[in-house]
């Protein structure tokens, strides 16, 4: 059998053929360049992928066809930023393809919100065509006068709809323009990376950044402030944009809060705590486990999955990714780390790039946290504090001892978490009640814990050694536990506010019935003291008795 390179070489050499043809470096190299007399045929001339100015003058040249395709104007803006954004976030894909794809993608979308009914004229347009079908059925059962009826308020709900739609498409001739926002959309869409411009909305977020994470991390506010810091630096565009948007190590013992920061973050940065990537670094502390993280190579088990790290990326690459006990993990991870805390990319067993540049990498250890007494930035303490530059001085010992020079010098804050007090606990009751109350609200009940118990269980649940772990199983105990079999039992019904109390050491929990709106302060009884009555003439009347008595004793209001 011949093939298409064989028919094609007669008259190739003849020079009775003129053929150009695309083909890839890698399907060029397997399937022409091994047949030396048909590449000899042929000049190869390499294309390389054009720079982003390269690529704006090309869509300038397309705007036209574009433009009269989807019948919309597509601003200058709007192809700079297609060039610049499908280059900065879209990875994957080659200039000028995808930033062709982003502007006949925007343009699209801008056409199909121009010509897309609001719900009113969509309503109106369905009432039109009832009253067509009920005006045939009435024609056809001989029912004329209820036809004419029919046709009389079809008539009159034309006439509104074709009014209302002309209005509605005068008010839209404006937007009949492709701009920067549309392409940021569309880009949001395809990534899932917020790249709109910096609104106000974002930078008030951003200023306050501290105050939301404050509400779900209790204890932490130097290690918060400076993790803020970095972020703001990255958001503001001070950042390298070939390096991801943060790295950080957090150092702490158990339980103080360093993965609860990292869940905040991600639920701050891109409201979804499910965009965070937790990865257990104790399950990589052979060599052999890296393959794991990174893919294997190929001819090895495992080739076809891709890595766990990798595919996670390449699916959702802006996300927080948190190696957790990094110290637990074989070097070789280290290394690899390395490029992406520098270039922001890593190259995956089969030999494709993935994009780091638009995650935050958190990694967690517990090296030197006996000298953790104080939290902040590993480094930055008072000139005039021994004692805290002491400890410092041991943490960066423990670290130097445990990881490579270039591995430390690449990471952005080295964040020390310091050990939680017990009016930390206090707070964090308040937090993990909070769940605990919304989960009995679904089954109608209303809880009220008093200040002596939330006290008393946050003595219960306090370790210094252990952080806010313990407080998580004295809450299961002394709370939920009693609280689910007393439910069983019935003791509880829908509608009563149950209030936990602290009586000799121990927890009570007190059933009211009442009709109660607030579910955190409990019913509050009011006595009335009846006021004196007077006669005519100035002498004082004596009280209601019996069923005139105006108040019911120990009548709650509310």
């Amino acid at each position: 059998a011949m093939d298409a390179g064989n028919m094609m070489k007669p008259a190739l050499a003849r020079g009775e053929l003129q053929c150009i043809g695309a083909t890839t470096l890698d399907e060029y190299r397997q399937y022409i360049e091994k047949d030396s007399a048909l590449d000899r045929r042929f000049a190869p001339v390499y294309v390389d992928e054009p720079s982003v100015e390269e690529t704006i003058e090309m869509l300038y040249g397309l705007r036209d066809r574009y433009e009269a395709h989807h019948k919309v104007s597509i601003s200058d803006d709007a192809i700079d930023a297609a060039a610049r954004l499908s280059s900065r976030y879209v990875t994957g894909r080659k200039l000028p393809d995808k930033a062709i794809d982003l502007l006949d993608e925007a343009a699209a979308k801008v056409r199909v919100a121009l010509y897309s009914m609001p719900p009113h004229l969509k309503e109106m347009k369905a009432a039109l065509d009832r009253l067509t079908l009920e005006e045939e059925a009435a024609g056809l059962a001989r029912d004329y006068e209820r036809a004419a009826e029919y046709k009389m308020q079809r008539l009159q709900l034309e006439e509104e709809f074709e009014r209302e739609r002309y209005l509605w498409q005068q008010e839209n001739t404006l937007d009949e323009v492709v701009d920067a926002d549309d392409i940021a959309q569309v880009v949001a869409q395809w990534t899932g990376i917020p790249v709109q411009q910096m609104l106000e909305t974002e930078s008030e977020k951003l200023l306050r950044m501290e105050e939301v994470l404050h509400e779900r991390v209790i204890g932490q506010d130097e290690a918060v402030s400076a993790l803020a810091d970095a972020i703001r630096r990255a958001r503001a565009g001070l950042k390298d944009p070939k390096r991801p948007i943060g790295s950080f190590i957090f150092l702490g013992s158990s339980g103080v809060g360093k993965t609860e920061l990292a869940k905040a973050l991600a639920e701050f940065m891109f409201d979804d705590e499910e965009a965070l990537l937790r990865i257990d670094m104790s399950e990589y502390r052979e060599q052999h486990t890296v393959s794991r993280l990174f893919g294997a190579p190929p001819g090895y088990v495992g080739y076809e999955e891709g890595g766990q790290l990798t595919e996670a990326v390449r699916r959702r690459p802006y996300r927080v990714i948190l190696f957790d006990e990094i110290e637990k993990a074989h070097p070789d991870v280290w290394n690899a780390l390395l490029q992406i805390l520098e270039d922001g990319r890593l190259t995956d067993g089969q030999g494709r790039t993935v994009d780091f540049r638009n995650t935050v990498i958190i990694m967690t250890s517990n090296l030197g946290t006996e000298f953790a007494r104080r939290g902040g930035a590993l480094g930055f303490v008072r000139p005039d504090d021994a004692e805290a530059i002491a400890d410092h001085q041991k943490i960066e010992k423990a670290m130097r001892d445990t990881f490579r020079p270039e591995f430390l010098n690449r990471i952005d804050e080295i964040l020390i978490f310091k050990p939680l007090a017990l009016k930390d606990v206090e707070r964090i009751v308040d937090l993990q009640m909070h769940g605990i109350i919304e989960r009995l609200r679904e089954a109608g009940l209303s809880v009220h814990l008093t200040e002596p118990a939330r006290h008393w269980l946050a003595r219960q649940g306090y370790d210094p050694q252990f952080g806010a772990r313990p407080l998580r199983r004295a809450l299961q105990r002394y709370v939920e536990n009693p609280l689910s079999v007393r439910m069983l039992r019935g003791d509880f019904q829908p509608g009563d506010l149950v209030v936990i109390d602290e009586v000799n050491n121990q927890l009570v929990f007190e059933r009211h019935i009442d009709e109660v709106t607030d579910y955190h302060e409990p019913p509050r009884q009011q006595h009335f003291e009846e006021p004196p009555r007077f006669e005519d003439n100035g002498e004082e009347m004596p009280p209601f008795e019996g069923d005139e008595q105006p108040f019911e004793n120990n009548q709650h209001l509310s």
